[in-house]
């Protein structure tokens, strides 16, 4: 079951700010990472993301749960690296025909698996502490944005948990129809794709009918519209803001004392 709702505390203090000072957080935390290639500033920036967590009201445990794909991630990239990186510079320490392990790949794919946690993350503590009504009311109301966006972005964000659910009727009609694929590894995958196919079908004409259906009730209206829910930006919003800019500058400063920053365009 895919769940979006906030996790976190609703009384923890960086969890009662402004949907929309978060997202600029994040944003302006993660982007800043994409500047270097040096495993050292991503480092720091998962530390610092991690330390302040307690104040976002999650818990470590439930953020595991939460960023559990990022693992995934983190394996393709270093398996990808391995295989077929380039720079095969540094000491080898593995040379078994066409994989050759050098202490340069090593270095090249800690970085990158670093680096996607780091700019990953601030995106899962947003999105564990916000409650996507709220994000799109501020949307709205503080970040101008159209409301037809907005509102559209929502009902998307809402019909989420439905693929879970969907993805288990698909499998237990197939299986019931005496369409299974055993322990045959290219079966598998064949009845994946297959599946995948059939959600996305799914979920596009479940698409179409709720924007045929939000046209209908006047969300796409030219009229100005009014808010059930007032969302206000204050000081302490715009401090989150410029603590996220603080903190991703001394990363990469720290990166740069220390001698090891490598920028993305050299």
């Amino acid at each position: 079951m895919i769940s979006i709702e906030p996790v976190a505390a609703p009384d923890a203090p960086l969890a009662r700010r402004n949907p929309v000072a978060k997202v600029a957080a994040a944003l302006v935390f993660s982007f800043t990472l994409l500047a270097t290639l040096d495993p050292v500033a991503p480092a720091i920036a998962i530390a610092l993301e991690l330390a302040v967590l307690p104040l976002f009201g999650i818990r470590y445990r439930v953020l595991a749960r939460r960023a559990w794909p990022l693992l995934l991630s983190a394996a393709g990239i270093l398996v990808t690296l391995v295989l077929f990186a380039a720079d095969r510079s540094g000491r080898v320490l593995l040379d078994a025909g066409p994989v050759l392990v050098s202490t340069g790949v090593l270095l090249t794919a800690l970085g990158l698996v670093l680096r996607v946690f780091a700019v990953a993350l601030p995106g899962v503590i947003v999105f564990a502490t916000t409650d996507p009504t709220d994000l799109a009311d501020a949307l709205i109301q503080n970040a101008k944005a159209p409301a037809r966006f907005a509102i559209g972005a929502l009902a998307a964000f809402r019909l989420v948990p439905l693929l879970g659910q969907e993805w288990q009727m698909i499998s237990m009609a197939r299986r019931a129809r005496g369409v299974d694929a055993g322990r045959n590894p290219v079966a598998k995958l064949r009845l994946f794709a297959s599946t995948a196919f059939a959600l996305l079908v799914g979920a596009i004409r479940r698409g179409t009918r709720l924007a045929v259906a939000m046209d209908a009730r006047g969300f796409d209206a030219g009229t100005p519209r009014t808010v059930a829910r007032h969302q206000h930006f204050t000081g302490a919003d715009a401090l989150l803001i410029a603590g996220a800019v603080v903190l991703a500058a001394a990363a990469l400063t720290t990166s740069v004392a220390l001698g090891t920053f490598r920028p993305l365009i050299s």
